[in-house]
């Protein structure tokens, strides 16, 4: 049985006297949705202790890295007392070793959880009053795994937190390398020990059969020799794995090796040592070009960049930026930071961060200092990004982000996180080998009785067995999910689509249906006015300087729109300062001008709680607005209704594209969820090809609508990641768009589409599928190799050729998952 973890987190947020905040709740919201996620609830203050959060979290299904990044993007922070540390090591370089070592760490008293990735990433989540880095980082010594380099990693971050702000900080350790190796010859220093290995085998091997008269001991000589080569990394491996109490593979070779040589074949024993350290070697040297899939993105920022002071400019390491500085980026330059444009025009090719194919136009932003005030809401045509690459035009862009927080810094983290986080059926092997290895052991000792039951002498039963063993290691198994998964995330990560983990990676290629939220996802998400009605003894001009006193003091698109389009109508003459605004979640906002109260808000906000109802002609108003397909907006000022304001969304042009080829796809259900009127649902479903839309659907409806589909079939939540965290977390899948300029959104979303491009939805279902399809190749020839050769050993096949089937499969099984990295989209 799965131990489930209890973890309470103390919830910090600025400004907040206890518990009862629209931040705790949602994230008690995204959190509750989430596989894995058992219960929480908050426990309140007490005394001199804050109000906490409990979360009972099973490890295996979601991470406390997870929750860490969810708890940040709704605003709270994990106590300092829980420590998370993602560090490169060298010393590890398959699979199996990569278990070893986090086996070991996870007996570490405080360590709450350990993964180590077959590339030699090391997560570790840790009680920080019980264990300390530094002893983790022995532990890991003991192994001969060396820190080469540290994963940036967030000591404080609170983005996109309406109740305050705080600074960010970094560890950005990739730019410092430790130049440690792995061995004598460095990253190959296995591979060339075991060539040295078959070399000394084949001269030992040609001197016993070729040269008759040399001495006997020449070729017991070579055979010796090829024994230490090929058995030195071999035996480290043994010792690390006999100490954890384990008998693997590593130990059955040596066993086999050290028979074969008891009973004289010692070339057989050197040629078994050989093939399985070349094996491996080459297993490492295949996983390497996955992994510098993953390291060439953290290479994509330059080094330095070139600032501009009092007129003149200064070159820096971009570690030394900071916010608001003004960078020069001459054409056909990579831009060192994220930020937006203060001078100049170009076109930036995105394709590192985002996906996109075409550069994109960007231009400056026409008030620098509304910019520097809310630098997320600075639109695309004026938003950069660090690693892309400048055009033809040169460029000043202002800081808006430290290096070890860009959009790129955070997906290089992400990317390597993910690799430390298993996939359904990662977790299924290995709960089968569980089963497996300690039946095959039973059988081989069965074996080694064999001679009881037929005429045969212990010398051929113990070989016998020994072979048994050997065919029957799940290696290929062992390494057959992880390398394509590792492989599947870094193609994803160089297409603009950022998967954390195996497991979305697995769902998104096994899901039947997707539901679609319709403000910035299936529309544009830059709505405009198309009607104004003003009530009896009102007029137009009165309407929208009301609604743009109240609607220029919230950040929601509709507002944003109201308060835009408002002041091209009736220019800034008249319009006063609103005050106390307060958002009515899912139905409007209210806010006092002049000493009234003013409500703007849905139709549905009037007529409940409280609120007086709207008269019959405004009703009348808005029922005819919304037969037009009209998002619709009732102003009221005290008790009288002063009118209504239609407005209508775009669809976005590759809507109705992206829907048939997700269909072609296999995907059979496709559904728009919206807060907003059903007839106007409808009309914006019929625009973009979709069959269902359900219309008028409060927050918690979404959610509910959600959870609904999901008991039916496997389903994927695509949304902003902003208002729809919650709907996403109960969602098989959640997916964010627009993620590179949204630091919530790149949070809370199981996969993210770095552009704010519905087209490369296709291509993360598709890549996601033919992951999920090698993984299910590689399960198949793994667990097929083991059904022949455990038979075949048993009726005489030697220990030779099972190595070689063995190793052989292991390598197929990489070879093949690398194939992922060549994916290529047809229709992109």
């Amino acid at each position: 049985m799965t131990e489930k973890l209890r973890m309470d987190i103390p919830i910090l947020l600025p400004d907040i006297v206890d518990a009862a905040d629209a931040c705790v709740a949602r994230l008690m919201g995204e959190l509750h949705g989430r596989d894995g996620v058992e219960e929480v609830h908050v426990r309140p203050a007490a005394a001199q202790d804050p109000a906490q959060l409990c979360v009972h979290y099973d490890p295996t299904v979601v991470p406390l890295a997870r929750i860490r990044e969810l708890a940040f993007s709704a605003g709270a922070r994990i106590t300092e007392r829980f420590g998370h540390v993602l560090w490169q090591v060298e010393g590890v370089t398959h699979e199996r070793r990569a278990r070893a070592v986090a086996e070991r760490l996870r007996v570490l008293p405080g360590v709450l959880e350990a993964e180590v990735s077959s590339t030699g990433l090391v997560r570790a989540e840790f009680d920080a009053d019980q264990v300390t880095e530094a002893r983790i980082r022995e532990t890991l010594a003991e192994f001969g795994a060396s820190e080469k380099v540290a994963i940036p990693s967030a000591k404080d971050e609170h983005a996109g937190h309406a109740h305050g702000t705080a600074e960010h900080v970094e560890d950005w350790g990739a730019k410092e390398h430790e130049h440690t190796h792995g061995g004598l010859f460095g990253d190959n220093s296995e591979l060339i020990f075991s060539l040295t290995c078959g070399a000394l085998l084949g001269v030992g091997f040609a001197i016993e059969k070729l040269a008759a008269g040399a001495a006997g001991w020449l070729p017991i000589a070579c055979y010796v020799a090829a024994y230490f080569c090929g058995g030195f990394y071999t035996v480290r491996e043994a010792v690390d794995n006999l100490r954890l109490k384990k008998f693997e593979i590593d130990t059955l070779m040596l066993v086999a090796a050290a028979g074969a040589a008891s009973l004289g074949a010692w070339a057989e024993g050197a040629l078994l040592l050989f093939l399985f350290s070349l094996g491996h070697s080459l297993e490492h040297f295949a996983m390497g070009r996955a992994k510098q899939a993953i390291e060439a993105l953290a290479e994509l920022a330059p080094l330095s960049a070139t600032v501009l002071q009092d007129g003149k400019t200064r070159e820096v390491p971009v570690e030394q930026l900071k916010i608001a500085d003004v960078v020069v980026v001459r054409p056909n330059e990579r831009l060192p930071a994220d930020g937006f444009l203060v001078k100049g025009a170009s076109a930036v090719n995105q394709a590192p961060v985002t996906g996109e194919s075409i550069p994109v136009d960007k231009h400056a932003v026409t008030d620098a200092a509304a910019a520097r005030a809310k630098p997320g809401a600075v639109g695309a045509e004026s938003r950069v990004f660090a690693g892309t690459i400048n055009g033809a035009g040169a460029i000043e862009v202002e800081v808006t982000r430290l290096s070890g927080e860009t959009a790129l810094a955070k997906v290089v983290k992400m990317v390597s996180e993910a690799q430390t986080q298993k996939s359904p059926t990662q977790r299924f092997t290995e709960r089968f080998e569980r089963i497996f290895v300690p039946a095959v052991l039973g059988l081989a000792g069965l074996l080694l009785f064999a001679g009881l039951v037929i005429d045969e002498p212990f010398n051929a039963s113990f070989y016998r067995a020994m072979a048994v063993l050997v065919a029957a290691s799940p290696c290929a198994l062992a390494i057959a999910t992880p390398s394509a998964v590792l492989s599947g995330v870094a193609r994803a990560a160089r297409g603009g689509v950022l998967v954390k983990g195996g497991a979305p990676l697995e769902n998104l290629g096994s899901l039947k249906a997707i539901a679609f939220d319709k403000t910035g996802t299936l529309t544009e998400g830059r709505p405009h006015i198309t009607d104004i009605v003003p009530a009896e003894g009102c007029t137009e001009d009165e309407l929208l300087r009301i609604a743009i006193a109240v609607e220029s003091l919230s950040d929601h698109p509709l507002a944003a729109a109201i308060a835009r389009d408002g002041r091209e109508r009736v220019g800034e003459e008249g319009v006063r300062s609103a005050s106390d605004l307060r958002s009515l979640t899912g139905r409007g906002v209210t806010a006092r001008l002049d000493g009234e109260t003013i409500w703007i808000g849905k139709a549905e906000m009037f007529g409940v709680e409280g609120i007086a109802p709207l008269s019959e002609a405004m009703t009348s108003a808005i029922e005819a607005l919304r037969n037009r397909g009209r998002t619709t907006m009732v102003v009221r000022r005290g008790l009288q209704d002063v009118g209504a304001i239609g407005l209508m969304d775009t669809p976005r042009s590759a809507a109705r594209i992206t829907l048939e080829r997700l269909h072609a796809l296999g995907i059979k259900r496709m559904i728009m969820i919206s807060g907003d009127n059903q007839k106007v649902a409808d009309a914006i479903a019929k625009d973009v090809g979709l069959d269902e839309a359900w219309g008028d659907l409060m927050p918690e409806d979404k959610v509910e609508a959600i959870r609904k589909l999901r008991r039916e079939a496997k389903v994927a939540m695509v949304g902003d990641g902003v208002n729809d965290a919650p709907a996403m977390a109960n969602a098989t899948v959640g997916i964010a768009m627009g993620a590179a300029g949204s630091d919530v959104a790149l949070e809370t979303a199981d996969v993210a589409l770095m552009a704010d491009d519905l087209r490369h939805l296709p291509f993360a279902v598709a890549l996601s599928r033919h992951t999920r399809s090698i993984i299910l190749q590689n399960v198949f020839i793994s667990l097929g190799v083991v059904a022949f050769l455990v038979p075949a050993t048993i009726l005489g096949l030697g220990i030779g050729p099972a190595v070689a089937m063995h190793e052989g499969s292991t390598l197929l099984v990489v070879i093949n998952a690398l194939r992922l990295l060549a994916y290529r989209d047809k229709e992109r």
